[in-house]
């Protein structure tokens, strides 16, 4: 039964019910499940970029990408949480874990990459997907309106990219220089 309810709030969070983020939010045990669904979500995109990556790239995609998604996280709760709150929010780090990983559901269907000549227009729709259901996550957790939810979404990615993504390439560029 529990194997159902968890198939059942991650078709809800795909489907972006609103409900089924609510229910995952107030769910502590839920944490778990969320970061299994991040998981699954990264070896499925691995899976789905084997052809230009190959097997050190999904395994290093699952790695950063679990990585990547728990500093995304903390960068929505300081932006969402303390940032943009307003007198409704009361939002934990352990609540936008769980509704941010229920928002990475359709993410599993990144092993459709792997489809010659569909695989990039496939990725991006998912892309697109995951985007949308994570605006609806940030909403739902942070009690606040969707414009507000998009502010969120979009300093949260720009901070990330700044302090993770750019210093990561940056080092990956000097890693790469020295060996």
């Amino acid at each position: 039964m529990v194997q159902a309810g968890v198939i059942e709030r991650a078709l809800g969070a795909a489907r972006l019910d609103a409900k089924a983020y609510e229910s995952v939010e107030r769910d502590e045990a839920a944490t778990g499940t969320a970061l299994a669904i991040v998981v699954l979500s990264a070896i499925a995109s691995g899976i789905g970029n084997l052809r230009d990556a190959g097997i050190l790239g999904l395994i290093g995609g699952v790695i950063f990408g679990v990585i990547g998604f728990i500093l995304y996280a903390g960068i929505a709760y300081l932006i969402g949480g303390k940032l943009f709150a307003t007198s409704e929010t009361r939002v934990t780090l352990g609540q936008l874990l769980r509704t941010l990983g229920f928002a990475q559901a359709p993410g599993v269907l990144y092993v459709l990459g792997l489809l010659p000549g569909v695989g990039g227009l496939i990725r991006f729709v998912i892309g697109i997907w995951i985007l949308v259901a994570s605006i609806i996550a940030i909403r739902q957790a942070c009690d606040f309106s969707t414009g507000r939810a998009i502010l969120t979404a979009f300093v949260s990615w720009i901070a990330y990219f700044l302090f993770v993504v750019v210093p990561a390439a940056i080092l990956g560029a000097l890693f790469g220089a020295l060996t």
